[in-house]
């Protein structure tokens, strides 16, 4: 380190100069330090240097361009060195600077400066925010070369990410077959990589594989199977998933395992069994009360979910956020509470300090909707202080129907379409909502264009789709599919039961 670790006092000047870096604030104090070093003979040293850059490169409060610069002055830059600014620019708006620094450390000529298992993690997190499958599969392929893949847990674990986030189920269940010894931490991510793409009874399936592999699971594995649980409704996989975390000590405390109990019982229909989990929890965070407000109100306990605005705080010193907020003027929406509904949207920022969004608009003009107030809707929507998006306009095109007003129908439709053709998302909802208004306002020539256009077009309507669970097994059914492995069974049954309906008297 040259002169200054000739002596303990330089031992100790060295350490007041590392002191100073950790002490300061802003980029100004900063510079300052790095002009002590410079005239102490420190800006050609090496490990100064990489200290200064892990810091600038890392700090909230300061400038990866600085960081940039002090790269490119240093001589002979470490390991350290590339690793500090390839991790630093990952997780950035400029993530292929991370991908930048990791081809000049490849280009290195210094032997020693090789990638490690620090390098590569950061380097994937890069190429999954640039949706880089071709950089990332070829980095996959040199680590794997390299015999790096077998022996590194948190390498194989960033693989995972990154095939689920750019490239698709199918890759990363290869990844994740590969792996010799799988943790928890990878089973996790495989999960909650599949309810991400909406394959819930999948992401099910994949937990119960876990379990019966032998591995533990710990507590975020638990709470993401009883999330894939409400995800498919499979109520009975959930009564066990508790039975099981019963017998474990430190679960039933755990928070996050508590609010995603009583999200599942909930969503599959046991508001009481949610309650109790609730009252019992010995511990309650905001997700844990908006989980309970959420379960009110799909259940149409709006005074309930009203209440716990109080409860929060009184009980728990919690303040209600956004989301909270959300769940009761969801739970108005249910019960048909217009005015409760008013009231809190319009005392949202004086009461508590929290600025109406786009979706609680929404709910409130979904509420007005169902109320047959359509006028009042659409005054809503074209005072938002945000552009409406398709949310409100849907709410609006679907109380039309229900309610044939055919005029506001067009509208809704007009600015649906302007949406849509600004995000190129999918037309036929609008057009198939139009025709059956005009078809149930007797305007059959009208219903007869719009059919016309959309057999023109070529529009398909997105098929529906349902889950059911019998015997612990979630099946999922989407209309007009045959590929079902008991469908002549099912389809018997269902015409029998048409018959029996068909003879009933009553």
């Amino acid at each position: 380190m040259g002169r200054f670790f000739g002596s303990t006092e330089s031992v100790r000047t060295w350490r007041w100069f590392m002191s100073l870096v950790k002490s300061c604030s802003n980029m100004r104090q900063f510079k300052a330090i790095h002009a002590i070093f410079i005239t102490n003979g420190l800006h050609h040293n090496t490990y100064a240097i990489s200290k200064l850059i892990s810091f600038v490169s890392l700090s909230s409060s300061c400038s990866l361009s600085y960081a940039s610069l002090l790269f490119h002055q240093t001589q002979n830059p470490n390991s350290f060195i590339y690793n500090t600014l390839i991790r630093a620019h990952s997780n950035t708006s400029q993530p292929h600077l991370s991908l930048h620094y990791f081809h000049l450390m490849l280009n290195d000529d210094n032997t020693f400066v090789v990638p490690d298992h620090h390098t590569f993690p950061f380097v994937l997190i890069a190429c999954s925010n640039l949706n880089s499958i071709s950089e990332g599969k070829q980095i996959h392929s040199w680590v794997f070369k390299n015999g790096l893949v077998s022996s590194d847990g948190h390498l194989q674990t960033s693989l995972l990410r990154f095939y689920l986030e750019c490239s698709g189920l199918i890759d990363a269940q290869n990844v994740f077959d590969e792996i010799p010894q799988r943790d928890v931490v990878q089973w996790n991510v495989l999960i909650n990589g599949y309810l991400r793409c909406g394959r819930d009874s999948q992401a099910l399936n994949v937990f119960r594989d876990m379990l019966l592999s032998g591995l533990e699971p710990d507590e975020f594995c638990v709470a993401t199977g009883l999330k894939a649980c409400s995800h498919s409704g499979a109520l009975q996989q959930g009564i066990w998933i508790h039975d099981y975390i019963q017998k474990k000590d430190g679960f039933t405390e755990d928070v996050f395992v508590g609010t995603a109990l009583v999200d599942m019982y909930a969503k599959c229909g046991c508001i009481d069994k949610a309650i109790e989990v609730f009252e019992k929890m010995p511990k309650r965070n905001a997700f844990s009360w908006a989980a309970m407000i959420g379960g009110f109100a799909v259940h149409g306990f709006a005074k309930e979910a009203i209440s716990c605005l109080d409860r929060m705080v009184k009980e728990d010193g919690i303040k209600p956020d956004g989301v909270v907020f959300l769940g009761v003027l969801m739970a108005c929406t249910h019960a048909g509470f217009e005015e409760e509904g008013w009231f809190l949207l319009e005392n949202m920022p004086a009461k508590y300090g929290i600025v109406p969004k786009h979706e609680h608009y929404g709910c409130m003009v979904d509420l007005l909707c169902r109320a047959g107030r359509l006028d009042e809707a659409l005054k809503l929507i074209q005072r938002m202080p945000m552009k409406p998006l398709a949310s409100v306009w849907g709410s609006l095109l679907s109380a039309c129907r229900t309610h044939i007003n055919v005029e506001l129908a067009e509208l809704a439709v007009e600015e649906l379409l302007k949406l849509e053709n600004d995000s190129g998302a999918e037309e036929d909802g609008a057009y198939v909502q139009l025709s059956n208004i005009y078809l149930r306002a007797r305007m059959c020539d009208d219903a007869r264009r719009i059919r016309k256009m959309i057999g023109d077009r070529g529009i398909k309507k997105t098929p529906g789709c349902s889950v059911v669970e019998v015997n612990g097994v979630v099946n999922e059914f989407v209309a007009g599919d045959t590929t079902h492995p008991l469908q002549l069974e099912i389809h018997s049954i269902l015409d029998l039961l048409s018959l029996h309906i068909s003879n009933d008297p009553l």
